[in-house]
């Protein structure tokens, strides 16, 4: 207790003495916002109709009695704000006016005294529950979970709430019971229009509400707004003392408050509401069935803090934590509860105005703690000489003041959808319930949410696999065969969360890949599915994806999902629909690995047609073989266009070959470069000589990153992987190099440190041309060195091409 407290300091007097001198001015002032919210808005606690009439200067007392708890709280360490001022919910009126109601109509009310007592403890059962949320939030460092609030829904709530102060003060006004505006009927309507009592009654403090919001529009000094209320009852009793009427004949016509209306004696004092509080009368049947309008209550209290606070944390340029400010409000509202009063909260405009008149010292919040006393000691009275139009005006102020942020404020800050969501929620709660509105808020919000969301665009890319090139390091022919077979892949890049709304133009984009006429124009093989910026898939989702599997079966074509992980929240959601168990699909971490896969299955089917079982180059990624396509590549057009491209490309390749010449490092340089420059095959020849043959071991690490370069490579077999670091922060680039392809000439020709580590992935046989020979090629060869540098970098730019060609589409 003694760190929500505060620790305790030695004061000086006479330091003592100056700063509550220079408090008083901001005591003074926040003792008459606390007169005047006490007197508009604890009048109204009650509903001014049965057996609840005549109440208001009770609800004045409990109004007052929970705002010095909340003050005595701050004060005395409960806010990091050591001027805060606390105050009771104003905003939670109508839902104590639903509360009353309800429990009046289950009771009865032949049974009065037993009506009050359960409404008491409601409202007190009200404080109990927000304080302990707030506590637990703040307990449980939750604060921040409110922020996923939508926001516009709470705004739609503040306006319900402005439309029904403005309804109240016509009520207040005209001295009709509260419920006669609920809802507002033709007949209420037509005796405020046609009344000339009525009309005389509510227009004047609703001209005088319109008139302070133009005056503070010209005029923005904090203490405009209670000069000009202590200015207009000194202006009534003015004109009452000209005129010399008689108080008693205002207060029948109802131009003052009759506070005779009350029970009279002792329970008219500022404790009067305790003797209602009796265990005996309290009936808790229909305490019970008020649950969800208590709960719908608790959900709009414990919004307000952890947007009010934020707000006047920045305003005082003070940083403070907003778990601790919960606490707080945790332990002023559980104490409220337990004295039998009504919820509270820090007020974000009284505190603001407080510190801006020199009221930012917890001394100063004592004080004005004392003098909120005080007030409640004399006891409600003196209402009885408050003109009505006062009360009405301050109604009349803050309900305009909540529909112009509901509305006006809000025309350009938020989208068309979330303004009709806040117009429906104020609608609602006017013409139905306040409850009600809130549900009515929530479901529209998640309606809205749905439609919005559905327009967003699941499917970021879709192109053909010709763009998606893996960055495996291929033979040249093998590459201008995989890149025109490729045409046969394509690949749907996804993004979002994927559910009911989203799935329908993913899945329809499938569809129409195996449409008939699309058919005949592209057929396909493969289609990448990749979710690497999937956030998550719902169940619709996941069955839209079965559907389209069993369509692409059927057509043989293989559903390839990638950027996923069977263990991944996208993973689950797809095993648990049963189709990453299929036999047509497969699964792969990267879309690199998938592009990879497909091109290996292209390439394995090409040599397998020739009868070469045994596949010329060992190929990287997964080396399974549970696809296949026909051997003979003949019939469907799929097969034929395998066939037709392999024939121009790389069967091209093995009859290029001199029989005579095929040894090494002669086929494996023939491999490397013939195909970027039309070379005399004697020229291949000189060079053979200056390279030096190798044979690594699988894991062997041919060199580390930043290393010093030590010649260039050329696979004979085998395969190499080389891993890219660019920055701390960018993941690692794998690139595969097979057979007929060059490692390590970039930093060999610039004597730059490597770029990568290479390590051998499957045993390879390397020719090695070093430095030191390089550099004798040069001096005894000059325009041999300068046709095989020419031939090393026109390869080089071809590989850095497709590395950053993968790395574009990635």
């Amino acid at each position: 207790m003694h760190g929500f407290i505060g620790e305790t300091h030695k004061i000086d007097p006479q330091e003592l003495v100056r700063t509550v001198l220079k408090s008083l001015p901001a005591v003074l002032l926040g003792t008459l916002l606390n007169i005047l919210d006490g007197v508009s808005y604890g009048m109204i606690i009650f509903p001014a109709f049965g057996v609840f009439a005549g109440l208001g200067g009770m609800g004045v007392s409990m109004f007052f009695v929970s705002t010095v708890v909340a003050q005595l709280v701050y004060c005395f360490g409960g806010s990091s704000f050591a001027g805060a001022n606390g105050s009771m919910m104003i905003e939670v009126v109508p839902f104590f006016h639903i509360l009353a109601s309800t429990i009046a109509r289950d009771i009865g009310d032949e049974y009065p005294k037993e009506i009050i007592a359960t409404t008491i403890a409601a409202f007190t059962l009200s404080s109990v529950l927000t304080g302990l949320a707030f506590f637990l939030l703040g307990y449980l460092r939750l604060g921040g979970l409110i922020g996923f609030f939508p926001r516009h829904i709470l705004v739609g709530c503040i306006g319900g709430v402005g439309i029904f102060l403005i309804l109240t003060g016509l009520t207040v006004s005209t001295r009709l019971p509260s419920d006669a505006l609920d809802p507002p009927t033709l007949e209420t309507l037509r005796y405020f229009i046609l009344n000339t009592h009525a009309l005389s009654q509510w227009v004047p403090p609703l001209v005088l509400a319109v008139l302070l919001r133009l005056i503070t529009m010209r005029w923005k000094h904090q203490l405009v707004f209670p000069i000009y209320f202590m200015i207009i009852p000194a202006v009534f009793y003015v004109v009452v003392a000209a005129a010399r009427l008689d108080l008693g004949a205002l207060r029948r016509d109802g131009w003052l408050f009759d506070m005779a209306e009350g029970t009279g004696g002792g329970e008219d004092r500022w404790y009067g509401f305790y003797s209602y509080l009796d265990l005996g009368l309290i009936r808790f049947t229909p305490l019970w069935t008020t649950l969800p309008i208590q709960f719908a209550l608790l959900f709009f209290n414990i919004l307000h803090p952890p947007l009010n606070v934020p707000a006047l944390s920045v305003s005082l340029d003070e940083d403070v934590d907003t778990n601790k400010e919960l606490l707080g409000h945790g332990y002023s509202n559980l104490l409220a509860g337990f004295l039998g009063t009504v919820p509270n909260y820090l007020v974000y405009v009284n505190t603001l105005l407080f510190y801006r008149v020199g009221g930012g010292t917890r001394i100063a919040g004592f004080l004005l703690a004392v003098a909120t006393f005080v007030l409640l000691i004399i006891g409600t009275g003196p209402i009885a000489y408050i003109p009505i139009m006062v009360v009405s005006a301050l109604i009349f102020v803050l309900g305009i003041d909540l529909v112009k942020e509901a509305l006006w404020d809000t025309r350009h800050r938020v989208s068309r959808m979330e303004y009709i969501t806040i117009v429906s929620i104020m609608v609602t709660m006017t013409a139905w319930d306040f409850v009600i509105g809130v549900l009515f808020g929530i479901v529209v919000s998640c309606f809205f949410f749905v439609i919005q969301n559905s327009q967003r665009r699941s499917i970021r890319a879709c192109y053909a696999g010709e763009s998606a090139i893996s960055t495996v390091r291929r033979p040249a022919a093998h590459r201008a065969y995989i890149r025109e077979v490729s045409k046969q892949t394509r690949v749907l890049r996804l993004q979002g969360f994927l559910f009911f709304g989203t799935i329908a133009h993913v899945e329809e984009t499938l569809r129409n890949i195996v449409e008939d006429a699309t058919w005949k124009r592209n057929p396909v093989r493969f289609v990448v599915v990749d979710l690497s910026l999937v956030v998550g898939v719902d169940m619709s989702a996941a069955e839209a994806f079965v559907r389209v599997q069993r369509l692409l079966a059927a057509k043989g074509v293989v559903l390839v999902f990638c950027g996923v992980t069977t263990d991944s929240l996208c993973g689950k959601a797809l095993s648990c629909v049963g189709i990453l168990q299929e036999p047509s699909v497969e699964v792969f971490e990267t879309l690199n690995d998938a592009m990879e896969w497909t091109e290996n299955a292209y390439l394995r089917a090409w040599f397998r047609a020739q009868k070469s079982w045994t596949t010329p180059i060992t190929l990287p990624g997964r080396r399974d073989t549970s696809l296949s396509f026909d051997d003979t590549l003949a019939g469907s057009p799929r097969q034929m266009q395998l066939r037709d491209v392999g024939e121009r490309t790389i069967a091209g390749e093995f009859l290029d070959k001199d029989a005579e010449n095929s040894s090494e490092p002669y086929n494996t340089l023939l491999n490397a470069f013939s195909s970027y420059h039309d070379v005399d095959q004697k020229t291949f020849k000189q060079i053979a000589p200056y390279f030096e043959r190798f044979t690594f071991p699988d894991g062997f690490v041919l060199w580390e990153n930043n290393d010093t370069p030590d010649g260039l490579y050329i696979i004979e077999s085998g395969i190499l992987r080389a891993s890219y670091k660019f920055a701390e922060h960018s993941p690692v680039i794998e690139e595969s190099m097979v057979s007929g392809t060059l490692a390590g000439e970039l930093s060999a020709l610039s004597g730059m440190p490597r770029n990568a580590r290479v390590v051998v992935e499957q045993q390879a046989v390397l020719w090695k041309l070093s430095l030191e020979n390089m550099r004798r090629l040069e001096t005894e060869c000059p325009h041999l060195a300068q046709i095989f540098v020419q031939l090393v970098l026109k390869a080089a730019k071809v590989d850095t091409d497709i590395l950053l060609a993968a790395l574009a589409t990635r």
